[in-house]
């Protein structure tokens, strides 16, 4: 009989965040926070760019010609998200203080986290028996739901919002990046 193995996802997810937030910083010094320019439409294509890449990378048994794998495009997908929801709630505009890009940034994956364990308690952490594939999927039809929303200038009839397609976005790359860390 094949033992199970305890998981703790808060320790996981922290662990995933932190990879992705030291590059983030390292981006700060090297950049500012020249993204501060983006519009959020535009954020939503660099993810799309991303998650298309990963399809790509998946699709061909992970060859391409640029020597990076899936998993800085995970963690570009969670960055460009967190940058993405930090424009939804300041508008594009003119840069601000690395600093103040990284409390922002922070705050974002905090609420991100919120979420992911309310809804994983609900889920009973249903997403660690997925595939990678499928969180690559998903991604590209929340980046598709989130641009029909766009075009529809934000309005929505039963749907949640775009904060809440980055959030999911952002949540679906973490666990890509668990997963492919258990490997």
């Amino acid at each position: 009989m094949a033992t199970m193995q305890k998981h703790d996802t808060a320790k996981e997810f922290a662990e995933a965040i932190k990879i992705c937030r030291d590059l983030f910083e390292k981006k700060l010094t090297d950049y500012g926070t020249s993204w501060r320019v983006m519009r959020p439409r535009s954020l939503t294509d660099q993810i799309f760019i991303k998650a298309r890449r990963i399809r790509t990378l998946e699709d061909s048994g992970g060859t391409g010609r640029v020597d990076e794998g899936i998993e800085p495009e995970f963690i570009g997908i969670v960055n460009y998200g967190a940058i993405a929801l930090i424009q939804c709630r300041l508008g594009a505009g003119e840069p601000i203080s690395p600093e103040e890009g990284l409390r922002l940034y922070d705050h974002e994956l905090e609420e991100a986290t919120a979420l992911m364990a309310d809804k994983n308690h609900d889920y009973d952490e249903a997403w660690r028996e997925m595939r990678v594939s499928s969180f690559t999927d998903i991604i590209l039809q929340k980046i598709y739901r989130t641009r029909e929303i766009e075009d529809h200038q934000g309005k929505t009839i039963a749907s949640e919002g775009i904060e809440a397609n980055y959030r999911d976005m952002i949540n679906y790359a973490l666990f890509a990046l668990i997963r492919l860390n258990e490997k």
